[in-house]
């Protein structure tokens, strides 16, 4: 259910709301300067701002938390490319791990992350001093959310910024990981009795439910020991540290939320992989919390996902194109070495008459019967999904402006780079820069790199705009977190059936016969590490999958040996130069 109109609130109403709060240059002053509340009159307008936050570029642009999570890791690299992507060198900086308190990412995230513990808090206060027949539910949901924003801006910074939102003249604090994360956890299952179950007071998977608490939770029960140790130097976490409250360890609080969501008879896993990031996933079964995005709904939603990988020339309409950015690593596609055939690698399209586009040479063309929603007639080309390498064919611009067509079909060609127009479009795996530590390509070097298409482009409205829902927590990462679970627990052959789930419930598509994914025979950490990439990648897991495994310090594609101080990033200069109360993290002095 993709109903955006938050509560029936008026749009007119959300976006007033959304202004006061919507600077981006200045966010970090309205945590750390201004009093809390001026203007939030309307508790649900207030809600709905603190909602927002989320689907505003911070967790659906590659330039958010995800420039973060995935560019700091083996599943993503921004290079320069030729004349495009230098911009002072920060997105190969965080790669580069060369990355300071200046860092424009750096200092845009923890903006739009404390705004986002802002708007919570505003939104607490809003809704405790009101008297509205939701109090006790849309309270849970204003906590839950600053919850949220806190967890993720502990686990990148390692430090958040926190005020009593109920005290005019409450001092700034600054909340620290290894000890905030155990009272996040008791604050969120204090909620749990106040949240609704997902499909009941109007709720659906855009709003903080119990089932999303469980998965927030497991979360964080299985982050917990990385988060309270940050600079072990051995990464040999305690995962089985007694647990916060209930009973058993840190990864029994993990197996019993995770549980509680694979048993309730809510969601069920996609055979199609590819679905849980398509255009149409507003009723995905796996969705437990997600961004609800809708074209016509205050910013049109974030292709952001889908448009960074794709190349200039490929066009999905001829209103629409690629930008040539990020890529994989060759370490990550060489985990999928022998597994090619997996339903989640990659996925070709079949049109209506029957054509497939399999994206090797062997389609001439396919029809034009397909249309972009609400547009002129322009005809609708379908890119193979998944992690897409080698030589590319699709559709050619015409200088009329038109598809290239063929007897009333969309011709396919073999592709072209657009700024370098001799080079063929071929993603290559490997990456091969001049200098290995940077990763810098010439001109006629910018076809390198495997590209993730796995979210679904979206050609309605223009390159920036989609209907695709952002998955936050969906049922197949839930597996992958009892499956590691079981395995730090001990219980290896549950763990492996948790993994051969996930593995068989996916199917090819109809060109292979619907054929379902390979079951494991067993499994070591090695094969758990590359079975939780093959289900979660591109969806902001990787980085604190990699502490976790031990594997984020090591050396890899324009990437040094790295100091453990590298797992948490930096307090921007801009903040520590108008707060006292911020000192700054070890490592960046």
């Amino acid at each position: 259910m993709k109903t955006n109109t938050f509560f029936n609130i008026k749009i007119a109403a959300v976006i007033s709301l959304i202004g006061l709060f919507a600077s981006c240059t200045n966010l970090d002053e309205i945590v750390l300067d201004e009093v809390l509340g001026d203007d939030a009159s309307n508790p649900a307008g207030a809600l709905a701002a603190a909602y927002d936050r989320l689907g505003d570029r911070t967790f659906v642009d590659h330039s958010g938390v995800f420039s973060m999570q995935e560019y700091s890791t083996d599943e993503a690299i921004l290079p320069t490319r030729g004349s495009d992507w230098g911009d002072g060198g920060k997105w190969r900086a965080m790669h580069e791990f060369t990355w300071a308190p200046d860092n424009a990412i750096i200092v845009d995230n923890w903006n739009l992350l404390t705004n986002g513990i802002t708007r919570s808090l505003t939104a607490i206060q809003s809704v405790e001093e009101s008297s509205i027949p939701e109090k006790k539910l849309f309270l849970a949901e204003a906590k839950a959310l600053l919850a949220y924003y806190m967890y993720t801006t502990l686990d990148l910074y390692g430090q958040a910024p926190y005020r009593d939102p109920m005290n005019p003249k409450a001092p700034l604090q600054v909340l620290k990981a290894d000890t905030q994360i155990d009272k996040l956890i008791t604050d969120v299952e204090a909620l749990i009795p106040d949240l609704a179950d997902i499909g009941s007071q109007q709720t659906h998977h855009g709003r903080f439910t119990k089932q999303a608490a469980y998965a927030f939770l497991s979360t964080m029960y299985l982050n917990r020991a990385a988060l309270k140790d940050r600079y072990n130097a051995t990464s040999k976490f305690n995962f089985t540290e007694t647990a916060v409250s209930g009973t058993g360890t840190d990864m029994d609080r993990v197996i019993y939320y995770t549980s509680l969501l694979i048993d309730s008879g809510k969601f069920s896993l996609e055979s199609d992989y590819f679905k849980n990031f398509a255009r149409d996933n507003e009723n995905g079964k796996e969705l437990i919390f997600a961004i609800s995005q809708k074209i016509d709904y205050i910013r049109n939603g974030s292709n952001s996902f889908a448009y960074v990988c794709m190349e200039r020339n490929q066009r999905t309409s001829a209103a629409n194109r690629g930008t040539n950015a990020s890529c994989t690593t060759p370490e990550f596609y060489a985990t999928w070495d022998n597994n090619h055939d997996d339903p989640r690698f990659n996925q070709a399209y079949k049109y209506s008459d029957g054509t497939w586009f399999t994206n090797d040479g062997t389609t001439p063309s396919v029809p034009a019967t397909d249309i972009v929603p609400k547009s002129a007639n322009l005809p609708w080309f379908h890119f193979t999904r998944g992690i897409v390498a080698g030589p590319q064919y699709g559709p050619i611009l015409l200088a009329s402006g038109s598809l290239e067509m063929v007897n009333g079909r969309i011709k396919v060609s073999p592709l072209y780079m657009e700024k370098s127009t001799t080079t063929r479009m071929d993603f290559t795996p490997s990456l091969t820069f001049k200098d290995p530590s940077q990763a810098v390509f010439a001109q006629n070097e910018i076809n390198q790199g495997a590209r993730i298409f796995k979210y679904e482009f979206d050609p309605e409205g223009g390159n920036g705009n989609s209907n695709v829902d952002i998955p936050l927590f969906r049922l197949g990462g839930i597996y992958t977190m009892r499956a590691e679970a079981y395995f730090r627990s001990g219980s290896t052959g549950l763990a492996l059936l948790d993994l051969n789930k996930l593995r068989t419930s996916r199917n090819r598509e109809s060109l292979y016969g619907n054929a379902p994914g390979k079951s494991l025979t067993a499994i070591d950490e090695t094969i758990l590490y590359n079975e939780i990439g093959f289900e979660l990648y591109w969806e902001l897991y990787r980085r604190p999958q990699m502490i976790r495994f031990g594997k984020f310090d090591l050396p890899g594609t324009a990437k040094p040996a790295s100091q453990p101080f590298r797992r948490i990033f930096p307090i921007p200069q801009s903040t520590l130069d108008v707060s006292k109360e911020f000192k700054q993290n070890q490592g960046y002095n």
